[in-house]
């Protein structure tokens, strides 16, 4: 499995981002497409030669774009054109920069099929899987809202692998669900095409639906989500890394690794020791 590191964790920029992540000799970088100077529409056709010709010369791969503009993901019927629009836009320009891989959240599938957004939210995938297949990019669901379990179905009803996936982040799974990760890979095994190496722990039960809710509101009063879950750097949370990447392997998954680091005072210190982390699990 390749090591990769997400720009946006160093917060040095994106030139500074490559840059630091070069100097720690991972394979590739994942970054984010959905505002400022990496947006596509602010991307011209130069400026998408010279990021690839810049990754080139770093020694560095585009392990995954992420093209997630936050809020309540493709929860409404009435908002998903133009977010279907947009994350189009992200497909194409990571297949520009060498990519199939984009990444983002979805919001919370609901158990239930029968809910009303269930179908709401399968519709918008399907458009973007069907996409995917037409320009050679993966539409790739982060795991964390809701089990393994219920998204596999999702993705089952979709039926579309080649151009809509998993990107699994096991500290979302044991943040929020306290699921069993070994377990999670197995279920997800068909679908996964780009991992997140990141830790954290569930500090108490928590709602999902409200949980989620918060992140996309920006808060909720009387509700804080550091009451309930916590990022940690790898390996001092509830995410058994050599159990997990053993599953990994089982499954026959041979792609990234891509540390992600959202929080903490020296991200760069935290990002490196993760990089000797999953190098020694490895070795």
């Amino acid at each position: 499995m390749k090591i990769g590191v997400m720009v946006e964790s160093f917060r040095l920029g994106l030139d500074g981002g490559l840059e630091a992540a070069a100097a720690l000799k991972v394979d590739g970088v994942q970054m984010y497409a959905v505002r400022g100077e990496t947006h596509p529409d602010n991307m011209s056709a130069s400026a998408r030669a010279a990021l690839r010709k810049r990754l080139a010369d770093l020694g560095l791969e585009m392990a995954a774009v992420c093209g997630d503009f936050g809020g309540h993901g493709f929860t409404s019927a009435e908002g998903n054109p133009t977010r279907i629009e947009d994350s189009k836009k992200v497909m194409t320009l990571a297949v520009e920069l060498g990519c199939h891989v984009v990444t983002t959240h979805i919001g919370v599938v609901p158990a239930d099929k029968a809910h009303p957004r269930y179908k709401v939210m399968a519709d918008a995938c399907e458009q973007l899987g069907r996409f995917g297949e037409q320009v050679g990019a993966c539409f790739a669901i982060e795991t964390g809202p809701e089990r393994a379990a219920v998204l596999k179905a999702m993705l089952d009803d979709i039926g579309l692998p080649k151009g809509i996936g998993v990107n699994f982040d096991p500290a979302n799974l044991v943040m929020v669900l306290r699921e069993n990760i070994p377990q999670a890979v197995a279920t997800l095994a068909p679908y996964i095409v780009h991992t997140h190496a990141k830790d954290g722990v569930n500090l108490k039960p928590v709602d999902a639906e409200k949980l989620y809710r918060c992140f996309a509101e920006h808060g909720i009063e009387g509700f804080s989500a550091g009451d309930y879950i916590r990022e940690v750097p790898l390996g001092e949370g509830d995410v058994n890394f050599p159990t997990y990447l053993a599953a990994l392997r089982k499954a026959n998954f041979d792609g990234y690794l891509t540390i992600e680091r959202e929080v903490g005072a020296d991200p760069r210190k935290d990002i490196e020791l993760a990089v000797k982390f999953l190098r020694t699990l490895s070795a």
